[in-house]
């Protein structure tokens, strides 16, 4: 519990018949022969929900110490009331927009008038909690040079296990009107602090600094703990409710921000406000950073395919074109061969026509394709020769004008390709019998069911048939719809709505659909489903793909503590698959982590590679 200073009941009578009769201001007066209003404080405004008691009205002379001065951005600063009331649901911090660089300091004794309210950063579509502040504020400072008050600490001691509460089934899900309960759920306990001084101590970063000045750390070391070092999201249920952001108040010009990657440790004492924003939910915003101590992780390297082992292996190289510069070409080129050992064949997601973002109607991705094998052969690797189809233009999601598709790599010294009446963006390969039985495609290269809605702007797989020392070897390559639009996991519903998730689910059945075909013709065919499925190995989209035992997500074989091939937030989490039909057996997978866990990446994935004996 914080330190408290309980007001008395017949105080507290004054402030609710102040709020009653609307006279908020401290120095109001009620009607002619009624004493003075009670002074409002922060924990008045903040109140014990999510909303402000006093959300649209008008305080006047709410006092506290500037604790955190943001000079860029959302310009403002946070103040706290160093006199605390007895209720650990109610924050005593709260944030002062002022839209142009404040003119107080760290320190100053401040009296505020301004109007409530509650801003959702990225909207109320966004799902986001909203931050409780006051707006449009008259600013007086009593005084400089007070010591801020003091920091609450966060640590794995008083972070509930629970993450939050189930949402009102009245109001949509919401958790916005229910009662705070700091001690029982993550998300109340954060709340509650929203706007306050908190600090944290040493803590392991799970969440490498990314291009805007942010890292992820967690506050109980040993939360589902990632062999690497990061933080496993492994289910609905477990979102780790140690993570917390943390940015710096300091301008990065002023003061650059610490490169960390996974696994590193944040030292020391890191204190500030604590926030809310679009981009990460509750975020220290330290005033005081402590020191990051590098670990020792380093990128993998997956063993080499056997001779008679052919290694399939999937990689999203986020949106490659010839306008990226050669470095990211030469350092994706040296992990396809250092890293990922060479393998048989590459799936690539994300490759750009030939000049990228620029929307003029190009398609072809020639260039870009030329430029990375010509990459790979410089590197050391085999001459990768390629297949692919071009997608109608700006028909296949992505970015504008950047036409990204799936394309497949294969070292023709090792594997051939089956070429079969290619098929074209809109016209759909099938299943048909050759050779006494045998499964093959109508097209190959060809597109599943191009027309089917679920692939509406969105990428449509690639099937393609190979031939590996005699045995043929069927491999679609996917790039399911992206989670935009998603709900983060402090959203206010409870459960977050993932309303991404139903044209996935589409998607899959129609990958397993015709998985299943080929099964049909011949129920030993090899048959491979790999890619960016932009899915958790738990979801009902890869128990779509699964349906029927056609398919089964072969990073289910690693230790739970190795699934993942994704960083998002702090949690490492599985978005890339290769998913195995029945004849796949005594195969070895490996999720090559050489990009999610660090803040010097070539792509935000790590890629997939599955070896097996056909």
């Amino acid at each position: 519990m914080r330190s408290s200073h309980p007001r008395s009941a017949a105080v507290s009578a004054l402030v609710a018949t102040a709020l009653a009769t609307g006279l908020l201001a401290g120095t109001a007066d009620a009607a002619e022969g009624s004493a003075s209003a009670d002074p409002i404080h922060i924990h008045d405004i903040q109140g014990t929900t999510r909303i402000s008691p006093l959300n649209g009205k008008q305080v006047a002379d709410v006092a506290g110490i500037v604790t955190g001065v943001r000079t860029y951005g959302s310009r403002g600063f946070w103040m706290q009331d160093p006199d605390a009331d007895d209720n650990d649901a109610t924050s005593e911090g709260i944030f002062v927009f002022t839209g142009s660089a404040p003119t107080v300091a760290v320190g100053d004794a401040v009296k505020v008038s301004g109007l409530v309210g509650e801003y959702v950063p990225g909207g109320v579509s966004s799902g986001n909690q909203s931050v409780t502040q006051i707006s449009k504020p008259v600013v007086t400072v009593v005084s400089s040079g007070n010591a801020v008050p003091e920091a609450t600490a966060i640590n794995e001691y008083n972070v509930p296990a629970e993450y939050a509460p189930a949402g009102d089934p009245a109001a949509a899900h919401s958790i916005n009107g229910l009662p705070l309960e700091p001690s029982r759920y993550a998300l109340d306990f954060y709340e509650s602090l929203e706007g306050m001084n908190v600090k944290i101590g040493t803590s392991r970063v799970v969440g490498a600094t990314d291009p805007y000045s942010e890292m992820w750390v967690t506050v109980k070391g040993w939360e589902n703990t990632a062999k690497r070092g990061g933080t496993l999201y492994g289910s609905y249920e477990s979102q780790n409710t140690g993570r917390l952001q943390i940015q710096q108040l300091a301008p990065v010009a002023q003061q650059p921000f610490p490169v960390a990657n996974v696994g590193d440790k944040l030292t020391g004492t890191t204190e500030g406000p604590l926030d809310f924003n679009q981009f990460g939910g509750y975020t220290l915003v330290a005033r005081t950073l402590g020191t990051v101590k590098a670990g020792t992780l380093a990128p993998e390297k997956t063993k080499p395919q056997a001779a008679n082992e052919l290694a399939v292996a999937t990689y999203n190289v986020e949106n490659l074109d010839p306008s990226d510069p050669q470095e990211k070409f030469d350092n994706l080129a040296k992990a396809v061969v250092a890293n990922l050992a060479s393998p048989d064949i590459l799936a690539l997601e994300e490759i750009q026509d030939d000049n990228g973002a620029k929307n003029d109607g190009t398609v072809s991705a020639e260039e870009t394709i030329k430029k990375f094998t010509a990459a790979i052969v410089a590197a050391g690797g085999p001459a990768y020769e390629w297949r692919t189809i071009n997608p109608e233009n700006n028909k296949d999601g992505g970015e504008p004008g950047g036409n990204i598709r799936q394309v497949f790599l294969f070292n023709p010294a090792r594997v051939s390709f089956t070429d079969r009446a290619a098929g074209d963006s809109v016209t759909a390969t099938g299943v048909t019998q050759v050779n006494g039985g045998k499964a093959a495609l109508t097209h190959s290269p060809g597109r599943i069911d191009p027309a089917n809605p679920a692939w509406a702007d969105s990428r449509k797989p690639l099937a393609g048939e190979f031939v590996f020392k005699g045995k043929t070897v069927f491999v679609i390559a996917n790039h399911f719809g992206s989670k935009g639009g998603d709900e983060g996991l402090t959203s206010i519903h409870q459960p977050p709505v993932r309303s991404s998730e139903a044209k996935r689910l589409l998607q899959a059945q129609a990958v397993n659909g015709f998985v299943k075909q080929l099964l049909a013709a011949d129920k030993n065919a090899n048959v491979l489903a790999v890619g960016d499925i932009n899915d958790f190995e738990f979801s009902a989209t890869a128990q779509a793909l699964e349906d029927g035992g056609a398919l089964y997500s072969a990073i289910k074989s690693l230790p739970k503590a190795e699934r993942y091939s994704y960083v998002y937030q702090g949690n490492a989490q599985v978005l890339d698959q290769i998913l195995t039909s029945p004849a796949v057996k005594n195969f070895t997978y490996d999720s090559v982590h050489i990009n999610a866990e660090f803040s010097a990446q070539n792509s935000d994935h790590d890629p997939q590679v599955l070896r097996f004996r056909p």
